[in-house]
């Protein structure tokens, strides 16, 4: 086959996509020429949607891409993923990711007192309102791990989960995508501070009442009703959801499921 006629190396996915590999540099002819042969073949299949991860090295070939009609899905730090659509019809393919994943801990100690802090950074920079630990859920990190991980990044805490309390979703918040939150019930393992310099201003064991008695928190109808439910939770009046590892239909790895287990 004549150069100008090779197609890129590409595996197809379960909906008559087709996922292409560049493996190898290449100048814009070259890249041009084999995008439009591949086109080609795969329409006279009857393929629909095509996929090219450009990994950073091949950024020189994004606006061959685009002016051949591909559009921008997605970035991440080392590649840009590009779209095309063959058929003539309205496109189906998936949005990107469309929601932030974040963490709130509730870490009670045997006194009933809570584990707050006050940020240096952010919203509550200088407001003097003492706040749970928060922080956002890294990728392939699952809810109840977050939670312990932000725990100790931030006040030294070590802890491990006990329930999720309560969540909510949000929306147009981060970069313009949707947030889900999710409030976390942590037991202290270990109880002496050891507060994150770089991003804590404050840290401290505080009577649950007087957390749920500040000023911001009571003025606020969402930041109320978590302190009613802490509250509720140390009374043992609250049941919230635990964590169960399960398989599902679609893999062998278990993941977990949380729900209300009385």
């Amino acid at each position: 086959m004549e150069e100008n006629r090779q197609v890129f190396e590409a595996d197809e996915d379960a909906y008559g996509g087709m996922n292409v590999h560049i493996k190898d540099s290449m100048d814009s002819i070259k890249f041009i020429a084999m995008l439009r042969a591949s086109i080609t073949q795969w329409t006279n299949q009857g393929k629909k949607g095509v996929w090219i991860k450009l990994h950073i090295e091949y950024s020189h070939l994004v606006n061959d891409a685009v002016k051949e009609g591909f559009w921008y899905h997605h970035a991440e730090a080392t590649y840009l993923m590009l779209v095309y659509w063959i058929p003539q019809t309205p496109h189906t393919i998936p949005s990107n990711a469309s929601h932030r994943v974040g963490i709130g801990a509730l870490v009670i100690n045997d006194n009933g007192e809570v584990l707050v802090v006050q940020e240096k950074n952010g919203t509550f920079k200088g407001t003097g309102v003492w706040k749970l630990p928060t922080g956002v859920v890294d990728e392939g990190e699952d809810i109840c791990d977050a939670a312990i991980r932000e725990v100790h990044e931030e006040t030294g805490i070590k802890a491990e989960f006990v329930e999720l309390l309560a969540f909510r979703q949000s929306h147009k918040s981060f970069f313009g995508k949707s947030d889900l939150f999710f409030v976390c019930m942590l037991k202290p393992l270990s109880y002496i501070i050891h507060k994150q310099d770089s991003e804590i201003e404050g840290t401290k064991w505080m009577a649950i009442e007087e957390y749920a008695a500040q000023p911001f928190i009571k003025k606020h109808e969402m930041f109320y009703k978590i302190a009613e439910i802490c509250i509720a939770k140390k009374e043992d009046k609250y049941n919230g959801f635990s964590k169960v590892l399960m398989t599902s239909a679609f893999s062998t790895k278990r993941n977990y499921l949380y729900y209300n287990q009385n």
